[in-house]
């Protein structure tokens, strides 16, 4: 299969300042968490009770930065963030990863690059059709075997839905985004595949699952249209986004 290549590292400043700016790594991953890598299996079923493997899951990404931003942004009151710094990948560029392609800890890379010191608290980012490879036009592609009882189907789902993403500070085990003078540090996007099919082990009249489309609709298997628009999947570890859907 072919995907688009890899975006070309960018540095972008919003600030300016004469001589030397102290600057350490800043690494973005994408991760789909154990539901993209593992599936959806007994007892994390979709909420319909179906058992999800994913050969694929193929996602494309634009416009990824990360940003200083002063006060911090609330993704829950939305707007645009103050961002004092913001370390971009050339958004004239797209991405495509593959969410089942991950590392040991999970995480799919998206690219590294030199970044001035600083907290990084707010990350933006937009999920677009490709415009070129086996999968053009689609934003994501979810490639995989699901099996109820004795039913075994395959599933090619396609979303063509675009969602651009302005998020707050990683939420998790610790805190991320804190580059240092020649020192490392990462983000993460994350994305929730059980805000779209829902989890079999969670409240059934929760708002995930009330949300969540589950998978008997698509349960004749082969190619089908899958609507991702309301469903949020995007996130940074636990912490919220304001998303927009165009």
């Amino acid at each position: 299969m072919t995907l688009p290549r890899l975006l070309s590292s960018t540095l972008l400043l919003g600030i300016f300042a004469t001589g030397a700016i102290a600057q350490g790594t800043l690494t973005l991953f994408a991760n789909g968490e154990e539901l993209a890598t593992e599936g959806f299996i007994n007892p994390k079923l979709t909420r319909d009770g179906w058992e999800l493997q994913f050969d694929h899951i193929f996602v494309t990404l634009a416009g990824v930065a990360a940003l200083q931003t002063d006060p911090p942004y609330d993704a829950e009151t939305g707007g645009e963030p103050r961002a004092d710094v913001t370390v971009t990948f050339d958004d004239a560029e797209q991405l495509t990863i593959d969410l089942t392609n991950a590392d040991e800890d999970g995480r799919v890379m998206i690219a590294a690059t030199a970044a001035p010191e600083g907290h990084y608290n707010a990350v933006t980012w937009s999920v677009v059709p490709a415009e070129q490879g086996d999968w053009a036009g689609q934003s994501i592609v979810f490639i995989g075997t699901a099996s109820r009882d004795d039913e075994r189907v395959d599933f090619i789902l396609t979303s063509a839905d675009t969602h651009d993403y302005t998020c707050g500070e990683f939420v998790g085990d610790m805190r991320k985004g804190f580059v240092t003078t020649e020192g490392d540090a990462d983000l993460e996007l994350t994305f929730h595949l059980d805000h779209v099919f829902g989890r079999a082990d969670r409240d059934a009249s929760g708002d995930m699952n009330s949300h969540a489309l589950g998978f008997d609709t698509f349960a004749a298997g082969g190619e089908q249209v899958i609507a991702l628009s309301g469903l949020h999947i995007g996130h940074v570890g636990e912490g919220h986004c304001a998303v927009s859907y165009r």
